[in-house]
């Protein structure tokens, strides 16, 4: 079985191979490592924990994003985008549900509401402007994960620290994504929702563990 080093480093390994990828094709034979990402960085988080339990809703997360991740590797049409939207959405469901029941989300919120009004009125204005670009039948999934994320956020936000900074390069590599969706394209567009997405985990999974019983 894999150390806690080593897991991180296959996790590392994996992750640098993967943005390299995407530099020559986005999808693709050239990114089958993809889907080895999330157990890689679950079982830094089981050997992490030192004869602790490790959290089910952080591993339930990191299982439902390596759903997502196999979903959206061969392509980005619509069943591929739905497929991995669905995936995601238990990646957000499990990530919430953990911060605010064990991690004391909702308390810190409650300390400093301005934060999740800030993560909900982002969501609000980055709909209202991308909607119009979206397939009508898209409008209502996007805007349903995308809430879901918003409540990750706030989530994250009300614990604060490395989850914090995980949960706000989370969101911003989705957001990349909602403007591919919309047709809005640039160069390396691909490798920054990666990196994002990549560090948004990271910072997460570890910033969770932080908070495990010493």
């Amino acid at each position: 079985m894999l150390t806690k080093r080593a897991a991180l480093a296959a996790f590392a390994a994996l992750g640098a191979g993967d943005l390299y990828a995407t530099v020559r094709a986005p999808r693709g034979p050239a990114r089958a490592g993809k889907p080895l990402l999330m157990p890689a960085l679950a079982a830094h988080a089981v050997r992490s924990a030192e004869g602790g339990r490790v959290p089910k809703a952080l591993l339930a997360g990191l299982a439902c994003a390596t759903v997502g991740d196999t979903a959206l590797l061969w392509d980005r049409h619509e069943k591929a985008l739905l497929a991995g939207m669905a995936a995601f959405l238990g990646t957000q469901l499990s990530y919430t549900a953990g911060m605010t029941g064990r991690l004391g989300a909702v308390r810190g919120l409650r300390a400093r509401p301005r934060r999740a009004a800030a993560a909900f009125g982002a969501w609000a204005a980055v709909n209202a402007a991308l909607a119009p670009a979206l397939e009508r039948r898209m409008r209502l999934p996007v805007a349903g994960y995308s809430l879901a994320l918003a409540a990750m956020g706030a989530a994250a936000l009300g614990v604060g620290g490395r989850m914090a900074a995980g949960a706000v390069a989370f969101v911003a590599s989705d957001a990349l994504i909602g403007l591919q969706t919309a047709g809005c394209d640039f160069p390396s567009q691909e490798t920054l929702i990666m990196a994002g997405y990549l560090l948004g985990q990271y910072l997460i999974t570890t910033g969770w563990l932080d908070h495990l019983p010493g």
